[in-house]
């Protein structure tokens, strides 16, 4: 078992960054996919980012990518997302998730946090 607990978000203006993060028990950390989702409109949970457990290897969504950036410190059990030039599309619940695959498919994720909201202002 894996829980999850996200930290980090908030009201951010435009252009603005923020740093989330989402620690997670279990002595297993370190063997698990790690991604990033939000809610989009008519999607349950957009993907965000992602990061391998074996090669740290990243991969993102393109409405992201270049701003975003996804990492993990195993030691500390956690993963984190940077982002950066923020806008307000931007704006949503931010989940993290844990899996045994490397995936941009929300179902492929086994654990889920309750989300940290981001707000950005315009």
């Amino acid at each position: 078992q894996v829980q999850l607990v996200e930290s980090g978000g908030g009201l951010v203006q435009a252009g603005g960054s923020l740093r989330l993060s989402c620690a997670a028990s279990g002595r297993t950390f370190s063997r698990y996919a790690m991604g990033w989702f939000r809610p989009a409109p008519g999607k349950e949970r957009e993907f965000v980012a992602a990061i391998d457990w074996i090669s740290d290897s990243t991969v993102y969504a393109g409405t992201v990518k270049g701003r975003f950036a996804i990492s993990r410190d195993n030691a500390k059990n956690t993963v984190y997302l940077q982002m950066n030039s923020l806008n307000a599309e931007d704006t949503a619940i931010y989940y993290c998730a844990a899996g045994a695959s490397y995936s941009r498919v929300s179902r492929t994720y086994d654990y889920w946090g309750q989300g940290t909201p981001v707000t950005v202002s315009s």
